[in-house]
């Protein structure tokens, strides 16, 4: 098949065309036009019609976006998404360019669908019958793909569309019961030994003294504790270039080879899981006994769910659902390691590739269990479920790799359920042994997981778990297609259930924030809208018209009333609710000896549902409400007492309209839940980072002592503190730049544009404010774009921030512009990240919550935190013992004492902007 000419656009734009002769560049009218050509070739149709100014266009039989071509070709393997990323995915140099890029991009076409002919997979037969499918579809590769299938003889012996994947899944299997994690210690000398044995495999020779000495102390957590409630804990740093991951993995691996299932290694971002998984490779070359000895574990909420698949993919065939993107997330399903939508191997660019209707897209929000609506083993793929695999692959692995939000929601809800005396067979039984990487972020992992929200989007969520979709084209099982079997046709099942269905019809439903719009919301339908209203009245009278929000109390009367009218109608939900969860805990007890292993399963499934709502969400509501309806609690420093909770209403603004309002409760202090539902039940703690203490404090470690919730137990935690064996004085230097007014929107571009010439692009520039990262990027996407480098920027791209780190590793001179989601998710070691430049000092923003916590422990709150911001952000840049780094930071008014984060011999210079221009040419040089 002959294929279109390939159009690549840089920012500024800048666009070249290969594939009618010679590649040659294009001015910005022409690239326009032959956009919108019969037929072009392009990588990302989305992102290059926003570099044109033009809107995504829809998938058409006339746009050949190569990332599509990728994902059916490789389904699970890795590309950045764009045509520097695919040309080294296909392991061709880097190309450079727009014109290296256009001639990289027709190449790689031609050597993809070159490869599908020679060697499709699972089989040609299977890819065959789904590249027919898409084919009939429109897909614009359909004939491309094949007829590269066809050029080879096959059996044509696959009679179905190709979507079916789900019966060709193999199912898992229910081992026997792991038991109970034995005691044995991993003796320090023993922890030193694993780690040579892990060096060795990795081939790693450099002296690694420091590390030896962490795996030594780390041993410690992997002793038997005395005392229940005091588990043995230690707060570790260690410096960037320690090798704290091998470091901990020594001793853990060795623990639980002897004793386990299972240390659970806790992660803050998805980054940092899939970096801990692939490190595994050295406790498990094998990659089949790897799959099973470190599984990598996520809330159902990141899974595909099979039966959501299906129901999508009967509709595309219908014709009013997302089809090709189904067809290749169909390939992705029969490759994937795990069935991780969110940070695992599904490429989350593919969703956003073209303009298109999201209730019928492929994606994480439309194929995932993100309501709670799973029917468990009612569901006809419960034998080859992804979430259940990982759930029992966890059970009996050496090492699980989690995350914080996990780990804390299983601990909270499954500690409530065993003082309740519900059934013990919940993954929290099993985490004796923690190691909380990225520890310094356990204190705001804490704050989420244990906080109360009560708003508009949250409510609606449940009237659709409880009464199911209630709009035409919509998909959604209620709790009657989840467990009206289980209920019967009579008896106390069956009228529970059927009055917590009538009950939640009092519940806001969609477009209740259009109905309660209006200045007295005369429009608002049932108690909880009522309640809403009131919300947005006090919420006009006391907020800031651009971000609103304020405190609770003392609530208006109207706010008051409505509040009483909303408390009473969740009770008349959660009455019934606790007693269909009665009559299913007693179906569980009194079939004790008849239920199967799959109805069990089912039951059980289906009762952490109902018991998380019935008895930690509606009582949590209800008490919220309750404390408004009375005098607030007293404030102050004067000996009354200080509330455990910040209770403030918010609304969130789009477009300047509010899409939703919430009644939100933190705790003051999340350690206090932290300490009692994680860390006193464990046996064994280790909190780690390379920013945990703060340097600036007369005990470094009380800060971390606080924000753990080490602090808070019987035995305090041991210490440990390693720094970095870098030579920051000859590898990296830090500039405060005090001529450029940090206020002026074109002073700070005109300096990070310069700055990222300077360094000859690998720039990422740092704001804490999305509003001005916007003006910035519209003011030097251009002009950087006419010097060759490519800018990338967070909340301006239509790609999600994994996606937008991915190219900027992958094309060593592009630049990017990020909050602090790409703060932390930044690992980018090289020259790709060689500049590193702050738009302004990173304070914490001084919202109700925060001025709460600066109360409670004191004014130094402030500048703790400043300070481990910008020590993580620096500890980006320096990530190998060849990188070179420059960090700036344009706000002059920075104090000193911040500063203090940073390691030894990263020394801060005061200077101005040319001088700092001067210095970084002149340090970093050309590649």
């Amino acid at each position: 098949m002959n294929l279109p000419p390939a159009l690549v656009v840089l920012p500024g734009p800048k666009a070249a065309l290969a594939g009618e002769g010679p590649a040659r560049l294009l001015r910005p009218p022409e690239a326009r036009d032959l956009f919108r050509s019969p037929e072009i070739l392009v990588a990302h149709a989305a992102l290059t019609a926003r570099r044109l100014g033009l809107d995504p266009p829809p998938r058409s039989a006339r746009m050949f976006d190569l990332l599509e071509l990728f994902a059916f070709v490789r389904p699970g393997a890795f590309t950045a998404p764009s045509a520097a990323g695919l040309a080294l995915a296909l392991g061709r140099p880097e190309p450079s360019g727009p014109l290296e890029m256009a001639e990289a991009l027709a190449q790689v076409a031609v050597r993809l669908l070159e490869e599908l002919a020679e060697s499709p997979t699972p089989s040609r037969e299977e890819a065959l019958a789904l590249a027919e499918t898409l084919a009939r579809g429109g897909w614009a590769w359909g004939p491309a793909t094949t007829e590269a299938l066809r050029s080879r003889p096959s059996s044509n012996a696959f009679r179905s569309s190709g979507l079916d994947v789900w019966s060709r899944l193999a199912e898992w299997e229910d081992p026997g019961p792991a038991g109970e994690p034995g005691d044995a210690p991993v003796s320090p000398e023993a922890a030193v030994r694993r780690l040579g044995v892990l060096l060795g495999r990795a081939r790693l020779e450099e002296d690694r003294t420091a590390q030896a000495e962490y795996a030594r102390e780390a041993a410690f957590v992997f002793e038997p504790r005395e005392r229940e409630g005091s588990p043995r804990m230690l707060l570790a740093e260690a410096g960037t270039g320690v090798g704290k991951t091998l470091g901990y993995l020594a001793p853990a691996s060795a623990w639980a080879e002897v004793n386990g299932p299972s240390v659970w290694i806790s992660t803050y971002t998805r980054a940092l899981q899939r970096q801990i998984e692939r490190e595994s490779v050295v406790l498990f070359p094998d990659p089949a006994e790897r799959a099973r000895r470190a599984v990598v574990r996520k809330g159902r909420e990141n899974y595909l769910c099979l039966l959501n698949f299906q129901d999508l993919s009967n509709t595309a065939q219908l014709g009013s659902a997302d089809l090709v993107g189904l067809g290749l997330t169909a390939r992705w399903i029969r490759a994937t390691r795990d069935g991780d939508m969110t940070g695992g191997d599904f490429p989350a660019w593919l969703p956003g590739l073209f303009a298109g209707p999201a209730a019928g897209q492929a994606s994480a929000s439309n194929l995932v269990d993100r309501r709670g609506e799973c029917i468990h083993a009612g569901c006809p793929h419960y034998r080859t479920c992804f979430v259940e695999k990982a759930i029992r692959a966890s059970r009996r692995a050496d090492i699980v790799i989690a995350n914080h939000a996990l780990v804390m929601a299983q601990a909270a809800f499954d500690g409530a359920r065993s003082v309740r005396g519900a059934p013990e067979d919940s993954e929290s039984t099993h985490l004796r042994r923690v190691i909380f990487d990225e520890g310094h972020h356990l204190f705001d992992a804490a704050d989420s997981a244990f906080s109360t929200a009560l708003s508009g989007q949250e409510a609606v969520e449940l009237r659709r778990w409880i009464r199911g979709s209630e709009r035409r084209g919509r998909r959604g099982r209620g709790l009657e297609a989840r467990v009206g079997d289980l209920a019967g046709a009579d008896g106390p099942a069956r009228q529970a259930l059927e009055s917590v269905i009538h009950a939640a019809g009092q519940l806001p439903s969609e477009g209740w924030s259009s109905r309660i719009s209006g200045a007295d919301g005369a429009g608002a339908q049932g108690p909880l809208e009522g309640f809403l209203a009131a919300m947005g009245v006090q919420l006009r009278a006391r907020g800031d018209p651009a971000d609103p929000a304020c405190a609770a109390r003392p609530a208006l009367p109207e706010v008051v009333a409505t509040a009483r009218s909303a408390a009473a109608a969740l009770a008349a939900i959660e009455a019934p609710l606790l007693a269909l969860t009665r009559s299913l805990e007693d179906l569980l007890d009194q079939g004790a000896e008849t239920l199967t292993g799959a109805e069990r399963g089912r039951i059980e499934g289906v009762l952490r549902g109902l018991d998380r709502r019935a008895r930690m969400t509606l009582p949590a509501w209800r008490g919220m409400l309750a404390t408004l309806d009375g005098e607030p609690e007293p404030e102050g420093g004067d000996g009354s007492a200080i509330s455990d909770f910040v209770d403030w209403f918010e609304a969130t603004v789009i477009g300047g309209r509010a899409v939703d309002a919430a009644f939100r409760r933190h705790w003051v202090d999340p350690t206090e839940p932290l300490a009692r539902t994680v860390l006193e039940p464990a046996h064994g703690v280790l909190v780690t980072s390379a920013t945990l203490t703060d340097a600036a404090a007369e005990d470094p470690f009380d800060l971390a002592e606080l924000r753990s919730g080490g602090g808070r137990l019987e035995t305090p935690p041991r210490r440990l503190r390693l720094a970095s064996p870098f030579d920051y004085e000859t590898c990296a230097r830090a500039f405060v730049v005090t001529d450029v007014r940090k206020d002026d929107a074109r002073q700070v571009a005109a300096a990070m544009r310069e700055l990222f010439l300077a360094a000859g692009g690998g720039g990422l520039g740092l704001f804490t404010a999305i509003r001005r990262l916007r003006a910035v990027h519209e003011l030097i996407a251009a002009p950087l774009g006419d010097r060759g480098l490519s800018l990338y920027a967070q909340h301006v791209d239509p790609l999600e921030v994994g996606a937008l780190v991915d190219i900027f590793r992958a094309e060593v001179d592009s630049c990017l512009l990020g909050t602090d989601a790409v703060r932390d998710g930044v690992d980018v070691p090289g020259r790709s990240l060689r500049l590193l430049v702050f738009d302004r000092a990173p304070w914490p923003r001084p919202d109700l919550l925060h001025k709460a916590r600066r109360a409670r422990f004191g004014n130094g709150w402030d500048d703790a935190i400043a300070r481990g911001r910008i020590a993580q952000a620096f500890g980006r840049l320096i990530r190998r013992q060849d990188d070179k780094g420059v960090f700036v930071m344009l706000d002059s008014a920075t104090p000193t004492r911040l500063f203090a984060a940073l390691p030894p011999g990263a020394e801060v210079r005061r200077v101005t902007l040319v001088e700092a221009l001067e210095a970084t040419r002149a340090f970093l040089g050309p590649g």
